[in-house]
Order: C-alpha cells, then sequence, then structure tokens
C-alpha cells in the first residue's frame, strides 16, 4: 500500500476572505474552540501560538485569542461558538466537532479548522480544491486509521485476543469508528470491546471495565477529549498495551501510536489562521512536504516488559 500524506491545506477559489477578518481598529482576536480541556491540548495550544508567531503575530502585542474548552461535553459547542461570533471574532479556529457548529453560526466570519475526519464526506467543505464560502483549514484524516490501527495492534501484541476500545460516544466521528474496529478485528479474527469515556470520572470506570473483560490490549479512539495523560496512566499501571492517535502522548509515556503529530499540525493551523488575517486569499489545495507528511508507527521500548521479535519489533505481555 502506498504511502500517504496526511496533513491537507484546505483552499478554494483565489478570492478574499470576508473584510471581518481585516481592517478593524483594534487588535484582531481569535476564537479558539476545542472539545478538550486546557490541560490536556497546553502543547498543541503553544504550536497554534507558534504558528501564528512564524507568520508575524504575537499574542498579547498585535493578535488576542478567546479560548472555550468543551472538556468533552460537545452539547456545549453550539452555545461557546455562538458566543464568539456575538464578539466578532476576526477568525473561528475548531477543532472537531466545533468546525460544524462554527460553519452554520459563522456568518461571515472566516473559519480555520482543524478535523480529524473527511471534510469533505462530513460536509465542511464542498471539495479539498474549492472548499466553498469562508470556510478552510487542516485534516489529519485521523478518523480514517482505526482499521490500521487494529491491525497494528495484533501485529505487535500478537496474543492480544480482546482488544478494548475506549471511545466518546458524543464525538459524532464515533460511530464510524466503531464500525471500523468491528470490521478490522472480524477480518484478522479478533474481539473487539467497546468502552465509552466523556469525562474524567467515566474514563476512570473505563478502565474498571477493561480489567474486568480481561482486555489483552487497548486501542484510543482519535478523538479530542481522549488525547488525554489519564488514560496514559492508567495504561501504564494496568500494564495495558495500548495504541494512540498521536506521538505525543508515547512522548508522555504511553506505548505506541499510529499517526502524526498532533503539534505540528495545529502549528499549521496557527500559520494558516494568520494568512487569513491577513487577507490572504484562498490559496488552492496544498500538502505538507514529504518529510513530515507521513503517518508514522512510534513505539516505546520497555526493557523489563519487552523482547524483540525476529521482525525488528517489540511484543509486549499480555494478561
Amino acid at each position: 500500500m502506498r504511502r500517504r500524506e496526511f496533513i491537507t491545506l484546505l483552499g478554494g477559489a483565489a478570492a478574499a476572505w470576508p473584510i471581518a477578518a481585516r481592517g478593524q481598529s483594534s487588535i484582531p482576536v481569535i476564537g479558539f474552540i476545542n472539545g478538550s480541556s486546557a490541560t490536556a491540548y497546553a502543547a498543541y495550544v503553544q504550536a497554534f501560538i507558534r504558528g501564528l508567531a512564524e507568520t508575524g503575530y504575537t499574542v498579547g502585542e498585535n493578535v488576542a485569542i478567546e479560548y472555550r474548552w468543551a472538556e468533552g461535553h460537545y452539547d456545549r459547542v453550539p452555545d461557546m461558538v455562538d458566543d464568539l461570533v456575538r464578539r466578532r471574532v476576526a477568525v473561528l479556529a475548531p477543532n472537531t466537532p466545533a468546525a460544524h457548529a462554527a460553519k452554520r453560526a459563522a456568518g461571515t466570519i472566516p473559519v480555520v479548522f482543524f478535523t480529524g475526519e473527511d471534510p469533505v464526506a462530513s460536509g465542511l467543505v464542498a471539495s479539498l480544491n474549492r472548499p466553498g464560502g469562508n470556510v478552510t483549514g487542516v485534516t489529519s484524516l485521523f478518523g480514517g486509521l482505526t482499521a490500521k490501527q487494529v491491525g497494528l495492534l495484533r501485529d505487535l501484541v500478537p496474543a492480544a485476543t480482546l482488544i478494548g476500545f475506549l471511545v466518546n460516544p458524543r464525538n459524532p466521528i464515533t460511530e464510524r469508528n466503531v464500525r471500523d474496529a468491528l470490521d478490522a478485528a472480524q477480518k484478522l479474527g479478533g474481539k473487539i470491546e467497546i468502552v465509552h469515556a466523556s469525562s474524567e470520572a467515566e474514563i476512570d470506570a473505563a478502565f474498571d471495565t477493561l480489567r474486568g473483560i480481561r482486555a489483552s490490549a487497548l486501542l484510543v479512539q482519535p478523538e479530542a477529549f481522549l488525547i488525554n495523560k489519564r488514560i496514559v496512566a492508567l495504561a501504564a499501571r494496568d500494564a495495558l498495551p495500548a495504541m494512540y492517535q498521536t506521538r505525543e502522548l508515547v512522548a508522555a509515556g504511553g506505548l505506541m501510536s499510529y499517526g502524526s503529530s498532533g503539534a505540528d499540525m495545529y502549528r499549521r493551523m496557527g500559520v494558516y489562521a494568520s494568512k487569513v488575517l491577513k487577507g490572504a486569499t484562498r490559496p488552492s489545495c496544498r500538502c505538507c512536504s514529504p518529510s513530515n507528511s507521513k503517518w508514522r508507527l512510534i513505539c516505546k521500548r520497555r526493557r523489563r516488559s519487552a523482547s524483540k521479535s525476529r521482525t525488528g519489533c517489540w511484543r509486549w505481555p499480555t494478561r
């Protein structure tokens, strides 16, 4: 299978962004809306700010950011978006699923999103080359990786007969992710048990369930709230081999990930938002350079509990 590029900066015809993003007498304000929490996304916020700085914007000097955090409660997102629209921010910078609420409510305010799903299939844009309207952004296509992640987890932990799949039931992409995981497990002759979490308390309860069913490995849904170091800590506590969506969670102590650098995607989102603030025309579809745009399998070696196979992969004991 040919390696695929995973980030696309979406653009359209060479038309200027609405005047709402430019020509304001005071410094422009970016409305940053996210389904997770400020603590969980601190590194990504800093990456977004770095992206702004690369193109001449310094927070507190010539740009301001107003943050709204749903903390896994996606029912709060529409009200958060409406509040920012009433405040007439210059740009809305949402992630999935706030991107859909932002598109509906933005009016003439430009929307620069990050999404893990296919923005065309989900209805965010008309096409990658010509998204239409005042919506553009960055996509990682994380949502389409679930089946591949199941296969890699089985390869790396071959004794895993029962894999737990931790999902957030409040995210619109969950139904598709679950379907892909179940289909992949069936083809591989394994079994998937779905466990849910949309709050910190439910994360703890989910791990209680995983222990009770004696899950031998864990796959974590590519989802904003579940980019959570609490999950990494609990998986380590229970010696549960786990697959995450971003390499940042491996750096935080997680065992393995298959995906991209979330920090790099948010940096690019910041660059794109700054270009919109400067009144740039909507560019044609652009892709990341090959050196930074590949999905990668990242594994952390555990000396005490892992042994190397003949293929060079690391194998972890299962329960």
